[in-house]
């Protein structure tokens, strides 16, 4: 595991759901980065555990590895937008079909970094598995800073989309010289002794 020191994942925020249906199939598929053999999907009453499995023999097995943490939601799924069909005005119309819906489990991978990619073995491979899950969502974004072999990595995948993202170094609250942004409670004049 020589290169788990030189990849590293910063921050980290998910806003990305896909039907479980949609994950499961993926996970089949897909193809995993070096140093990961498989990932085992795990659930438990409404929170989906996805696990790095190592391939490394060395790495014990109560070493424990990276995996990505989902929640399990029920949502209605309509076949036709319920707007769009009130919207429309009908004329022959005089009661309203019902519209044909299903509940569908979503996985929904939202939050930062410690409450969607947990553990150190394997963080930077199970980032990875993460943005290859994320281009297959059509809603939501994951944002991402990571670094490797020494360079900082920015990542935004927004609806299944890569999209171009920068890292911005900017000026620190505590790096400020010069002019306090604080209150001086001790030359307050509003304050009597």
């Amino acid at each position: 595991m020589s290169t788990e020191d030189s990849r590293h994942v910063y921050r980290l925020h998910s806003t990305l759901e896909l039907p479980l249906e949609d994950l499961e199939e993926h996970l089949e598929t897909a193809t995993y980065p070096e140093g990961v053999t498989d990932v085992e999907l795990t659930r438990r009453n409404n929170t989906l555990i996805l696990k790095a499995v190592s391939n490394d023999d060395t790495v014990s097995k109560y070493t424990p590895t990276a995996q990505l943490k989902a929640s399990v939601t029920e949502n209605r799924v309509y076949e036709e937008d319920p707007d769009e069909r009130r919207n429309s005005f009908r004329w022959d119309e005089e009661d309203e079909e019902e519209i044909e819906s299903e509940l569908v489990e979503f996985a929904a991978f939202k939050g930062d970094r410690e409450t969607v990619l947990q553990n150190s073995l394997l963080q930077y491979e199970m980032f990875q598995v993460l943005c290859d899950i994320a281009l297959q969502t059509e809603k939501g974004t994951l944002t991402a800073i990571s670094e490797q072999d020494g360079d900082l990595e920015a990542t935004r995948i927004v609806d299944g989309e890569a999209r171009p993202a920068d890292v911005e170094v900017v000026e620190g609250p505590r790096e400020r010289k010069g002019k306090s942004s604080g209150v001086n409670w001790r030359d307050n004049k509003f304050i009597s002794d």
